[in-house]
């Protein structure tokens, strides 16, 4: 019997968004009896870590990381590096991936010790600190980076990542596009870079949005069911989501928006709820273990983003047959047809406004879309072969 493969996989945490719902995906479809997966999170913390199966080893976090990527009040011996690396580097950068990059290279990385276990191989299921990371810190015969967004519209910076790009084996992405536009930033990584979608399995989901039926619905029975799934960031757009519920209360449209998803955007969502008078019918729900449910039984699902690498949330809203609304962000393409599977609007509130208006009142279009979806598979977790052919290559 062949020797199982150690293999080192590095996150963030396993809270709520598209790049950690297809990691949890990814190891739930691994040949467990072929890999010896150790997975590391910064923060062991999150929605999906009860997802995680039984068999993948959740590392303790290191002590240094513990408290680097705590809060200032519980960083103790780590307080200072924490302290003066945020502040020097977002008086240079501001809250933006150079600034992370700053503080990684002058303040971090130096007080990060080396793991002390050798892999055949070490995945960084993200870019940024956990690509930095698996490069300076992790000892692996093979090393594999994940960009799970556009890598320009994203703000990711050349200049930091291009010494950890250079020793990974492989950068891997989730779209045609987003190859396309790493192979422009960085061509002289053409031949290591790869385009693998995220993990989806459509029957996992359409068994999981059987469980039950959403409890804020109960009361929403005479009014239009509009869903969002997405961090509380800046990149999901939900502040042009809360101005366009603004425009079509204003229009007489009888509905209620439902918000899955926390984030650092919550309280400034919250006061934009209310200067903007969308209370009643704009509903910030928190995170969800089980979102199905919700997708299931809503009328339509809308994407609000400003961009994205490949997402998660529309190709689950397609195996379930949901009328999708997209902002043109400059991937969407890669996963939405226009007019068929859902329809793509202007990325201001006025055309996402407009988009919603338009598949409410066509309902022609909206069972035409249905069909469309019905009668196409958008799970694909047989796609597992490619990742165990990137690892095994």
């Amino acid at each position: 019997m062949l020797e199982k493969k150690k293999v080192l996989i590095a996150m963030t945490s396993l809270y709520n968004g598209g790049a950690e719902k297809s990691l949890v995906n990814l190891l739930n479809e691994l040949p467990q009896d072929q890999y010896d997966i150790d997975l590391l999170l910064f923060k062991r913390e999150g929605l999906y870590l009860q997802q995680v199966p039984s068999d993948v080893n959740i590392l303790d976090t290191p002590h240094d990381i513990q408290l680097l990527y705590s809060s200032f009040h519980k960083a103790k011996k780590m307080f200072f590096p924490k302290f003066f690396g945020t502040l020097f580097s977002r008086l240079l950068y501001g809250n933006s991936y150079k600034a992370k990059g700053v503080r990684w290279k002058y303040f971090y990385s130096k007080h990060i010790q080396q793991i002390d276990k050798k892999y055949d191989v070490a995945i960084a299921y993200i870019s940024g600190e956990i690509l930095w990371f698996v490069n300076e810190k992790v000892c692996a015969d093979k090393k594999i980076v994940w960009v799970h967004n556009d890598y320009k519209t994203a703000g990711h910076s050349k200049e930091y990542d291009y010494p950890h790009f250079q020793n990974m084996d492989a950068i891997v992405t989730i779209s045609e596009k987003c190859a396309d536009i790493l192979k422009e930033v960085f061509p002289e990584f053409t031949d290591n870079i790869y385009n693998i979608p995220n993990i989806t399995s459509s029957a996992v989901l359409r068994r999981r949005a059987e469980e039950f039926y959403p409890e804020e619905y109960q009361r929403s029975q005479k009014r239009y069911k509009i869903l969002s799934v997405g961090r509380l960031t800046e990149q999901k757009g939900f502040d042009m989501a809360v101005s366009a519920a603004a425009l079509l209360k204003k229009a007489g449209i009888s509905f209620d928006w439902f918000i899955i998803g926390n984030g650092a955007l919550e309280k400034r969502l919250e006061w934009q709820i209310k200067k903007e008078g969308v209370e009643n019918c704009f509903h910030l729900i928190g995170v969800r273990e089980n979102p199905y449910p919700y997708m299931k039984h809503c009328d339509l699902m809308v994407q609000s983003s400003r961009y994205e690498g490949k997402s998660v949330v529309l190709d689950e809203a397609k195996i379930l047959a949901k009328p999708i609304v997209a902002t043109d962000y400059p991937t969407v393409k890669d996963q939405i047809i226009d007019g068929e599977e859902g329809i793509i609007t202007k990325m201001n509130p006025q055309g996402i406004a407009a988009g919603i208006e338009k598949l409410l009142q066509d309902q022609d279009l909206v069972q035409q879309i249905k069909a469309y979806l019905s009668q196409h598979e958008y799970g694909n977790q047989q796609d597992v072969e490619k990742y165990i052919d990137l690892i095994e290559k």
